[in-house]
């Protein structure tokens, strides 16, 4: 699906569009897995900013949304978790270098909105990407009450018990627990 949306293009009219993302086309990294087809619908304008003299910048509008199921690991156990999002953006996007010259400056909630795009092209491939990457949990559970691998030989608790002692300490711990019976005394 390499959809590209270049200034050339824009600057004649205004480019919607409407891809279908098939699973693997994209690589979210961290066990993220896109399960079935993603839909995305979208529309790219061209914003023209003159900056006094024949400056222009060129600002590329990109308002699209997708759907799609995705797995992702259980933070605990490491089995897939089901995700489906349904998400719309609308974002701004500015050549690379462009706000270089601004020196120090305090950062606007504005500007963390704006990405950057180099060589008069934006691919919308590494937008969609980010865009999933922002939508998903920071971390997901299995089950609510998930109990995780076991430390000491990686079973899945949830499915099978192990003979593994989980009342043995920690040998780095041995100092604050000398430390502690010490303060007892």
């Amino acid at each position: 699906m390499p959809l590209v949306i270049t200034v050339l293009d824009l600057e004649r009219e205004p480019l919607e569009f409407s891809e279908t993302v098939p699973p693997g086309a994209i690589d979210y990294g961290s066990g993220i897995r896109q399960i079935n087809d993603m839909p995305v619908t979208g529309r790219a304008d061209l914003l023209t900013e003159h900056r006094g003299g024949h400056e222009l910048i060129h600002d590329i509008r990109l308002r699209a949304g997708y759907r799609g199921d995705f797995e992702m690991p259980c933070a605990r156990c490491l089995d897939p978790v089901a995700q489906r999002l349904e998400e719309d953006f609308d974002l701004l996007f500015r050549p690379t270098g462009v706000d270089a010259d601004a020196s120090e400056h305090a950062i606007s909630t504005s500007d963390t909105e704006i990405g950057y795009y180099e060589g008069g092209r934006l691919a919308v491939e590494d937008v969609l990407r980010e865009q999933v990457l922002l939508s998903l949990p920071a971390r997901a559970l299995c089950q609510e009450d998930c109990k995780g691998l076991c430390p000491r030989c990686g079973r899945n608790r949830n499915n099978e018990d192990c003979a593994c002692d989980a009342s043995e300490v920690d040998p780095r711990w041995t100092a604050l627990a000398d430390l502690r019976s010490r303060m007892k005394t």
